[in-house]
């Protein structure tokens, strides 16, 4: 009877019992709870669960999740199994939309607009989630807890310290910015990679044209003050600039016109070309745009210092020469970094010396029970996936379409039988050699299997398997390739040596988090006490299928209302059309239709009153 109240009593007592037995309780309920405890006392012998009984509860296993991001974010919006108690730790209490960020560094779209408080997310699921806004520093995977401190401001006394227990951990807290160690980037450099960094460079872009219009400056400082420098030419940097130019010459220029001519950008880029992940197509239409419309795209130009008002480059197309420009801003996009607690965390699972944490094609982290990374901060080994993948054979194909892959061979003796297996099956008059015509019959299924492939196509701007064709067999023509068998393997394993990485976009990290939710929520399907992506037998059978990433597309917004998108089967396609269809793309992609009316908004009212050029 303890820990039950009165009335908990009369309920139980009440279902359990049969007609008869529901009068009598009744009856005795009138008289007193003396009568009533009486009465559920003489029947516990008879084998009913009736008053005072114990019913097990199953215990709820914990997930915690670190970070709100997209990989974190997109696996709380599609978890729907009750049966987890969730507690999600981040530094921020909110979701944002960072493909926006450029847009907000010019004023086109307001911060709010793009975030989305994470309680908001997760209220209205039928689920037990708690959230605590601190900051992760370390993780004990051996004992299943993570370290954590609260923000300075939840604390007047300072950061607080606690511990979190997990049965399950997802980790998904992004990256830092990576500077390579180049002197000055941290002290001097912009970056773009949360909400406070694009509402800086906005403050900073005012200051600027503030400071350049104060009398008695000189026209060598009013120069320097309104260059604007962009290191990285990737689609953050590239977008970056054409939102700048934007802002700068249809609203600036306006309000400020009589240092309109000191006005400059520069795109810094270390490799060969700009958006060098793109189709040439693309690439050679943002170069040409920019240099039309006076953005100084300078390719082959590595950063070296940053000083406080010079930045120095290594121009590699002149033997490396060291020249330093002035500048009054500038921006890092170079790439992303790894967070200090998760370079301990890797030192402690023996993964140093890594980009990033390696999964598995599960995206349980190598080497640990119950940790699961995704996003910035992970990567899943594409090598592995390449060998593991079962290409051809019916065997395969078939259990891919089945809930639990089939089992698979040892890795070396499998990487030799699906080479094979390509060969044979493109092979079809049995010459030992494959043309480009026979080896084109199969490119469809090898890219759909490996998508190391198409991604290694699209990283070297190569628009078919016969580039990639070329390149193994040396610069002849078409008509005459043919491919031995062992020249197939080396193609292979230059791509499988070069392209062990996903891209580190918002796209993976958002289809990762759909992935997992999927997995918790089906995990008693298969047997009791599931737990997803782990190995219960000795020749490698999976409770789930693998990961796959798809590639949706990608967009590069080029300013003056024209984008560039490369969409899925290499179809191009540059100018206002895609601006619209960019416009349509990233309203839907919002994650509530509170942001998704205020994005909406802010597009309409620039478009009627221009941007907002105040400081706030």
């Amino acid at each position: 009877m303890q820990g039950f109240t009165f009335y908990e009593r009369v309920s139980k007592a009440f279902h359990h019992s049969s007609t008869l037995s529901k009068l009598v309780l009744l009856f005795t309920v009138s008289g007193g709870t003396g009568a009533l405890v009486a009465y559920a006392d003489a029947n516990q012998g008879n084998g009913g669960a009736y008053i005072g009984s114990s019913e097990t509860v199953p215990e709820k296993k914990k997930v915690v999740v670190l970070g709100t991001g997209w990989g974190s974010t997109s696996f709380l919006r599609n978890l729907n199994n009750a049966k987890y108690e969730v507690q999600v730790v981040s530094p921020r209490n909110y979701f944002a939309f960072t493909p926006l960020l450029p847009s907000v560094t010019s004023g086109t779209v307001e911060a709010r607009s793009i975030v989305e408080p994470i309680r908001n997310i997760f209220r209205k699921k039928k689920m037990e989630i708690l959230f605590s806004e601190a900051e992760c520093f370390k993780i004990d995977a051996q004992n299943k807890k993570i370290y954590c401190r609260s923000n300075k401001t939840n604390n007047l006394n300072g950061k607080e310290e606690f511990v979190v227990d997990y049965d399950y951990l997802i980790v998904g807290v992004g990256a830092n910015v990576n500077t390579f160690n180049t002197p000055g980037v941290e002290e001097h450099c912009h970056f773009l990679k949360e909400v406070e960094d694009a509402q800086k460079i906005r403050r900073t872009v005012i200051d600027c044209f503030e400071r350049a219009s104060l009398p008695e400056i000189s026209e060598e400082e009013k120069k320097r003050i309104l260059h604007f420098a962009i290191v990285g030419g990737g689609p953050t940097g590239v977008e970056f600039a054409a939102s700048l130019h934007d802002f700068v010459n249809e609203d600036l220029v306006r309000l400020y016109p009589g240092i309109k001519d000191f006005v400059k950008i520069t795109l810094l880029e270390a490799g060969d070309h700009i958006l060098s992940m793109f189709d040439k197509r693309i690439t050679a239409f943002a170069e040409d745009k920019f240099n039309r419309e006076g953005i100084d795209v300078k390719t082959g130009s590595m950063v070296v210092k940053v000083s406080e008002k010079e930045i120095s480059t290594k121009e590699l197309k002149n033997g490396g020469e060291i020249t330093t420009t002035p500048y009054g801003m500038a921006v890092w996009s170079t790439g992303i970094g790894t967070r200090p607690f998760i370079k301990d965390f890797m030192k402690e699972i023996n993964q140093a010396n890594r980009r990033a944490l390696a999964t598995d094609e599960w995206l349980r982290v190598e080497g640990c029970d119950n940790v699961y990374a995704l996003g910035d901060c992970a990567t899943i080994n594409q090598r592995k996936v390449m060998l593991l993948s079962s290409v051809m054979s019916k065997a395969g194909a078939e259990a891919r379409r089945n809930f639990c892959p089939a089992p698979l061979e040892p890795q070396e003796a499998l990487a030799s039988e699906d080479i094979s297996a390509i060969f044979k099956k493109a092979d079809k008059h049995n010459s030992g050699t494959l043309t480009v015509k026979e080896f084109e019959e199969v490119i469809k299924d090898i890219c759909e299997r490996y998508p190391q492939v198409e991604l290694y196509l699209k990283s070297k701007q190569m628009r078919s398997i016969v580039d990639l064709l070329k390149e193994a067999k040396g610069d002849v023509k078409k008509e005459t390739i043919e491919l031995n068998i062992e020249e197939l393997k080396t193609a292979f394993s230059k791509v499988d040596s070069q392209m062990k990485f996903l891209p580190a976009t918002a796209q993976v990290a958002s289809q990762q988090g759909t992935y997992l939710a999927k997995c918790f929520n089906r995990m008693e399907e298969c047997e009791k006490n599931p737990e997803g992506p782990i190995r219960f037998r000795a020749e490698g059978r999976h409770r789930f299928k693998p990961f796959r990433y798809k590639h949706l597309g990608q967009f590069a917004p080029l300013g003056g209302e024209q984008t560039a998108a490369q969409l899925p089967g290499d179809w191009v396609s540059i100018g206002h059309s895609s601006q619209w269809l960019w416009y349509s793309v990233y309203a839907s992609k919002q994650v509530s239709w509170r942001t998704r009316a205020l994005v909406v908004s802010d597009w309409t009212r620039r478009f009627v009153y221009g941007r907002d050029s105040s400081r706030i």
